[in-house]
């Protein structure tokens, strides 16, 4: 989830956070004399942008001009100067990682426990998300898989709308489901960066469950009952 506003130099410093570290990884990859046999580098479901209700995987070609597509596109196509006859490179669109020691689960615990959590807007946007314990089984195994490589969508099989989340969350808790967050007041807060929490996102992660790759979490109901069980 945002923390803050995209002014320029935040973006800016957004861009370089990705780009140039992944360019200097590439340049010891292609200056080594033993390189790694896969690079796996990060990216995100970002890179969509709003898709609304229409379900999708990898094969979707995308033409945006928002940020967050400007960001993953490049990034990627960095990544992907890596790939040579000895290093394949796998490229991981990730959704929201669900882990109550960080990231937006854990955000999102402080006002779901007081009773005050709730869908942001009308909830009808799609969130894809995944299990922490499935995104690492997932990394690991696309490095035992010696024939995978290009984009993986990095999200549950089942994806759900923003207001089905948070009905879950608020009875996984055992707190009340009351309140809402409306629209216009994150994007007054937030400005441009509210659009993480609005674009509706329904990736499918074809290419990992093709290759046999099988979720410890699939559905949302028994991923937040393992995440919480010891936060009720």
């Amino acid at each position: 989830m945002p923390t803050k506003r995209w002014s320029d130099a935040q973006k800016e410093a957004i861009c370089q956070s990705r780009w140039k570290i992944t360019e200097q990884l590439v340049s010891l990859i292609h200056a080594s004399t033993e390189p790694p046999a896969v690079f796996i580098s990060g990216s995100a479901v970002g890179y969509y942008g709003d898709q609304q209700s229409h379900p999708f995987d990898e094969s979707l070609h995308v033409h945006q001009h928002n940020f967050p597509h400007h960001v993953c596109a490049k990034w990627e196509q960095i990544a992907n100067r890596a790939r040579t006859n000895t290093t394949r490179v796998c490229l991981l669109r990730t959704g929201i990682v669900l882990s109550p020691e960080g990231g937006a689960l854990k955000k999102m615990l402080i006002p779901y426990k007081l009773g005050v959590g709730g869908p942001i807007g009308n909830g009808q946007q799609y969130m894809p998300w995944i299990h922490l314990l499935d995104m690492v089984r997932g990394i690991l195994y696309l490095l035992e898989t010696e024939h995978a490589h290009g984009e993986f969508n990095f999200c549950a099989p089942h994806p759900v709308p923003n207001k089905e989340f948070s009905q879950k969350l608020a009875k996984t808790l055992k707190r009340p489901h009351l309140f809402f967050t409306p629209k216009w007041a994150l994007k007054l807060a937030m400005g441009e960066s509210s659009t993480l929490l609005f674009d509706s996102v329904r990736a499918k992660p074809k290419k990992l469950t093709e290759l046999g790759f099988r979720f410890s979490y699939s559905r949302l109901d028994p991923a937040l009952k393992n995440l919480l069980q010891h936060h009720e």
